[in-house]
């Protein structure tokens, strides 16, 4: 293997074990964040409150679009992964009201 190739695989290596600890961080923080709205869930059954909540969405949404500009990633991406974690979100609330 040559310098370069030997370079480039070491520098491969790195970015898989950065990757390896950024899923790791996005798995855990999900799952935290899902803890925080299944209490928010039970709390809405328990005082009958709707499922969703349409303005605290958008609110949310625009938010996130902002938060990922400023990150430099694509808001279309950002938006669409929020609105899948808040259709599971208000899936899980429906479940407490049953």
């Amino acid at each position: 293997m040559t310098d370069d190739a030997t370079r480039a695989a070491a520098l491969l290596a790195d970015h898989r074990d950065s990757i390896d600890r950024l899923d790791a961080i996005l798995v855990y923080t999900l799952a935290e964040r899902f803890k925080h709205t299944q209490a928010v869930g039970r709390l809405k059954a328990h005082h009958e409150l709707p499922p969703s909540d349409p303005a605290r969405e958008e609110q949310q949404i625009a938010r996130l679009e902002e938060l990922a500009k400023a990150a430099d990633l694509d808001p279309e991406f950002a938006r669409k992964f929020l609105n899948f974690i808040i259709a599971e979100v208000i899936h899980h609330h429906q479940s407490h009201q049953s």
